[in-house]
């Protein structure tokens, strides 16, 4: 009458691959948040930022968040166990 329960943990490399899933979905959204931020500088006025700067802000994000992709899919990819009819 004893039922056989599945362990209370996650396998380390599982919940490691789930936590980079995770973090890979939320990029969008991490790189929109990112994107906004130049609409709440200050716009006119001595102290207010040239649009050059904010070129250069929102390049940098860019490229930050492609870089950061790359290196998600990579992680993901290291992690993904082989199996039947994957390359391995």
């Amino acid at each position: 009458m004893t039922e056989r329960r599945s362990p209370l943990f996650l396998e380390r490399q599982s919940y490691r691959r789930r936590r980079l899933t995770d973090l890979t979905r939320m990029l969008p959204v991490i790189g929109a948040l990112l994107w906004s931020v130049p609409l709440l500088w200050p716009s006119g006025g001595d102290n207010s930022p040239r649009s050059s700067v904010a070129i250069v802000y929102l390049f940098g994000v860019w490229l930050g968040m492609v870089l950061l992709g790359a290196l998600m899919a990579w992680l993901l990819k290291r992690a993904d166990p082989p199996g039947p009819g994957r390359d391995g």
